[in-house]
């Protein structure tokens, strides 16, 4: 991570103690920034001031901006310093007070993004929302230099009205669901969620909706889900075209791999450069389980592409995984990755060079401008031409073709690497990190990977051993050496999510156990035992922000998505009813909101089809035997996505908490398959349990 962005002639600010690498950035602003705590609301009490609070991340390339057009100006800060007491937060240490002045901002209609600025009482009343603000008057849009002392004078003369409006706006995004409105969710929300994503498809480009265009990784985990209940077609050529259009297009970086965040226009050409872990994990998670559906190696290939890049990049030598990495490099947006052909050619042999002006699309003049607006002779790569077209085109094979593109990249990498890299943000993230070991644990299963598999496992004990506290609470964040801030649901729903495919790949039972103590702390914690559901931060969560329940499935899933499907599974895993019936009262308190929008819900809608049909195989063998892993290989060669599978050892005792009894029949690896809490005959045949199975996964379209 670079040093903070310095002027010798300043002293640092407050925030030259913090941890973030994106309040770090901040550290040499002449604004007076305080950290978020009491001690800048009771500076504010003290002085009769209302709070300005900036809220961002450290790979937002709009923050960046307005942090140099205002943030280092001396005149802005001068009157931002006069008129507030101002706090910088990084929204991913505190996603809690992001997504509360998130819904102040839509409840107040306006345009919702980062940076967050938002201005309140010293009470935490909000009553003014915005994104970027220019630091001058602007095509309408108002700047800081007429806004803070606008805002300023307001405070003094009308200073009743405004805290008014905070009041109103706290208690309008307090609301919670009704108990009343308690709704019962069936097939039906989930060929509503079908037609949904099919209207909004682009046919000719994949993805969902226009520019700009988001991965959105779990409408294609629900689409797969949708797929195997129905086989009904359209639900996988959607996915088919998504993920092969991503791999393709610019979004993927085809020289370092991974993926960028999203694409600014609807071809996937022209990407917001920055990487986030949450999209690694996701789309990670989304190309396996297409290998495993379809067979097709081009998304086993995709799959490893992107892992090999977290375990390259963003991987800490503790064995946690790093947030994300910048978007800009040297003040400007995309430098790193984006090539002239003159550059091409420079890095490449005659013959190479040709191939790969030709397959990635490079043009002379450029093959993109907006909405970067540099000169236009840059260029970002893209697989431009098929391969079986370039073959064709050079006279070789495909596999000679997929050759020479492997030393093509090879070599632009290594001169990709004496670019001045963009910033990484070092900061672990417990429920990011949740998703990158489910993501690893389900790759290492189903490519049998070794690498990937002990990857996850260093990271899981990484965390509980970290970012867990004696009585079985987690932190949030870990950086440079120090765990901080009470985790929130996503920390708890995502890393019992990564413990439970880090189990299935495994069977090592310390981590199911390590769920299940998870999952009895955030219904202690979380539940809200009134209405229902789970609230994003627990009981002892600061009075003064309401508690919000977060449903929607934004950039990853919401917490009470992850939640769900985690109970229902670890209902089957440990025997627990009461996860189930948890589970089933999330569905319906919730279900308002799913059938108002089911396009929105869909990692929840995958825990709803998991509901509706599941299979459950209680293994029993030793994991080192023969038997018992040819009986782990048939299981894992399907997709199965509702299937639940637990080792049952024979030195295990013989009372369990499912309350059974499991043997081996005749010394033989034994497989106990249930459908739907229905159980088959005991079987130590494969032939047999691979029918019990395919029986449940067709009987219930």
């Amino acid at each position: 991570m670079p040093e903070p962005n310095q002027n010798q002639s300043r002293e640092p600010n407050r925030l030259i103690k913090e941890k973030s690498p994106y309040l770090l950035q901040h550290a040499y602003n002449p604004v007076d920034w305080y950290p978020w705590g009491e001690v800048a609301f009771e500076k504010a009490k003290a002085e009769d001031k209302p709070v300005f609070v900036s809220i961002g991340y450290s790979t937002c390339h709009w923050c960046h901006v307005m942090e140099k057009e205002s943030f280092e100006d001396e005149q802005v800060s001068e009157l931002m310093n006069q008129a507030f007491v101002c706090i910088k937060v990084d929204r991913e240490e505190r996603p809690d007070i992001d997504a509360t002045y998130m819904a102040a901002c839509q409840a107040m209609g306006r345009s919702c993004g980062w940076p967050l600025n938002v201005i309140m009482s010293p009470d935490k009343k909000p009553f003014f929302v915005a994104s970027y603000i220019p630091k001058d008057n602007n095509y309408g849009a108002v700047g800081m230099l007429s806004l803070v002392p606008q805002i300023e004078q307001i405070w003094k003369t009308r200073r009743v009205e405004l805290e008014v409006m905070g009041q109103e706006i706290n208690e309008q995004i307090s609301l919670q669901p009704s108990a009343t409105l308690e709704s019962q969710l069936s097939r039906t929300e989930l060929d509503e969620a079908l037609d949904q994503l099919f209207l909004a498809f682009d046919h000719e480009n994949g993805g969902f909706g226009s520019a700009p265009k988001f991965p959105s990784p779990h409408n294609l985990l629900f689409l797969m889900r949708y797929y195997v209940r129905t086989k009904q077609n359209s639900a996988w050529s959607m996915v088919d075209k998504t993920l092969r259009a991503m791999r393709l297009g610019g979004i993927f970086d085809q020289v370092g791999l991974g993926f960028h965040r999203y694409s600014t226009d609807a071809r996937w050409l022209v990407p917001h450069f920055e990487k986030m872990l949450y999209d690694q994990a996701m789309l990670a998670l989304a190309y396996t389980e297409a290998y495993q559906s379809s067979g097709a190696p081009r998304f086993k290939v995709t799959a490893k592409e992107t892992l090999n890049y977290v375990l390259r990049d963003l991987t800490s030598p503790e064995g946690g995984f790093y947030s994300a990495e910048d978007a800009d490099s040297e003040g400007e947006e995309g430098k790193f990755y984006v090539w002239t052909q003159d550059e091409i050619r420079q890095a490449l042999p005659v013959d190479l060079a040709d191939f790969a002006i030709e397959i990635f699309g490079v043009k002379q003049l450029g093959n993109y401008s907006e909405p970067f607006k540099r000169g236009n002779d840059k260029n970002i790569l893209h697989l431009a031409v098929p391969l079986d077209q370039m073959a064709t085109q050079f006279g070789l094979t495909v596999d000679q073709v997929i050759g020479k593109l492997g030393k093509t990249v090879n070599l632009l990498f290594a001169e990709r690497a004496k670019r001045v890299r963009p910033a990484r943000d070092d900061k672990v993230l417990v429920d990011w990190n949740g998703l990158t070991i489910a993501a690893l644990a389900r790759a290492s299963v189903v490519f049998r990977e070794q690498k990937y598999l002990l990857t996850a496992e260093k990271a899981a004990d990484f965390l509980l051993s970290t970012l867990q506290t004696a009585d079985g609470k987690l932190y949030h964040r870990y950086a440079k050496g120090e765990r901080a801030i009470t985790g929130f649901l996503d920390d708890y729903a995502c890393l019992i999510f990564g413990l439970i495919e880090l189990y299935q790949a495994d069977f090592n039972d310390k981590y199911l156990q390590s769920s299940i103590d998870l999952t009895k702390t955030i219904i202690a914690d979380f539940w809200d035992e009134t209405h229902g559901g789970f609230y994003f931060t627990p009981k002892t969560n600061e009075q003064a922000i309401p508690r919000l329940k977060q449903t929607y499935d934004g950039a990853a899933p919401s917490g009470n998505s992850v939640a769900l499907l985690a109970l229902l599974r670890l209902a089957r895993l440990s025997g627990e009813v009461a996860f189930e019936q948890y589970a089933n009262r999330l569905l319906r308190t919730f279900g308002e909101e799913v059938k108002g929008y089911p396009m929105g819900h869909t990692f929840m809608l995958a825990g709803l089809d998991f509901a509706l049909g599941s299979q459950s195989v209680v293994l029993v063998g030793e994991i080192s035997e023969k038997d018992t892993q040819a009986m782990l290989s048939a299981l894992r060669e399907k997709y199965l996505p509702n299937l639940t599978v637990t080792l049952w050892t024979p030195q295990k005792a013989k009372s369990t908490a499912l309350g059974q009894n499991y043997e081996r029949m005749e010394g033989k690896a034994t497989a106990y398959v249930c459908k739907n809490l229905t159980c088959m005959p005991p079987t130590n045949e494969i032939s047999k349990m691979v029918e019990y199975l395919d029986v449940a996964k067709t009987s219930d379209k």
